[in-house]
């Protein structure tokens, strides 16, 4: 566009009026700005718009022709900013959240469900990847927040604790039963069992290998699975010993359907939580839910078994 927006609100007015002394009036500029500025566009453009009379001012067929796309293009600047009010007064936005499918299900859905019913209006996407994905989405700016396990790099973001999480071993009675019977001792089961932990591009999992490598542990067998829900599920029907988060498997623990493994050297625990550039720059959305997460959280009933160190963010 080789004119400023200026010239068209004028050539716009000018035209609903039929009058360079009324367009003068509403734009609040003086006659002699108007026609300066109308002689100048015609100019520019290299044809008549209006033509004069005693009457005022008529479109000419080419000023018809520039006034049907003017027209169009004043009344979207228009409708857009009637939704922007709108979407100022009820809230409206739009939030992406980076997240694992195993915190996504696990410690996000909680803070969402309550979210969503204070903020009902703003739209939510989620991207289910891993951690280090997850890292590479909000650093192209393409996600606006990640829930995700601490890592040992942060970047230009801000991270929020949200909850503490402890990696173990877990397996079925049975498969116990039956490494005992091969005479398996019992400081020397994870290097003689299948172990199946997650893929190795997780960040968990590569926690998990360096523990591994430095206690010297070397395992056997493995099985790489894509969700810690697979890695419960196949525990629990004896295929192998699963490298799971304890927070995870409370009830299968408590059951007694799972066993956990004892480890002479305990896995250090891990940091989860919310990260995210520079809140500043941020939109309405994300820092609504910023200030949210930072509120004492109340939990519906269906969550309330979560154990107490997810309770508080």
């Amino acid at each position: 566009m080789s004119q400023n927006l200026s010239a068209y609100r004028i050539f716009y007015t000018v035209a609903n009026t039929g009058n360079i002394s009324k367009a003068a009036k509403e734009l609040f500029i003086s006659q002699p700005a108007i026609s300066k500025s109308i002689q100048k566009l015609e100019e520019n453009i290299g044809c008549k718009l209006f033509a004069r009379s005693s009457r005022g001012v008529a479109l000419t067929e080419e000023g018809a022709l520039l006034y049907t796309y003017v027209k169009d293009a004043f009344d979207t600047l228009t409708l857009g900013e009637e939704k922007l009010h709108r979407s100022i007064e009820l809230g409206v936005g739009h939030l992406k959240i980076g997240v694992s499918t195993t915190l996504c299900k696990y410690l996000l859905l909680p803070y969402l469900k309550n979210f969503i019913k204070l903020h009902p209006h703003i739209n939510i996407s989620i991207n289910c990847q891993s951690t280090n994905e997850t890292l590479k989405l909000l650093e192209e700016d393409k996600i606006d927040i990640g829930l995700v396990g601490k890592p040992e790099n942060i970047k230009n973001m801000n991270f929020d604790h949200v909850a503490e999480i402890e990696d173990i071993f877990v397996a079925a009675k049975d498969y116990l039963r039956n490494l005992k019977t091969r005479g398996v001792p019992r400081n020397h089961i994870l290097q003689n069992a299948t172990l199946m932990m997650l893929d190795k591009n997780n960040i968990t999992r590569q926690y998990i290998d360096n523990y591994l490598q430095q206690n010297h542990i070397t395992v056997q067998d493995s099985i790489d699975i894509s969700n810690m829900d697979l890695l419960i599920e196949f525990a629990k029907i004896g295929v192998g010993i699963a490298c799971v988060i304890r927070s995870f498997v409370q009830d299968e623990l408590k059951s007694g359907t799972l066993m956990e493994i004892p480890l002479h050297v305990p896995i250090k625990k891990r940091e989860v939580g919310f990260v995210y550039k520079n809140p500043e720059k941020s939109m309405t959305s994300l820092k609504q839910f910023i200030e949210f997460y930072h509120a004492p959280m109340i939990y519906t009933p269906e969550y309330t078994h979560l154990p107490n160190d997810l309770h508080s963010p």
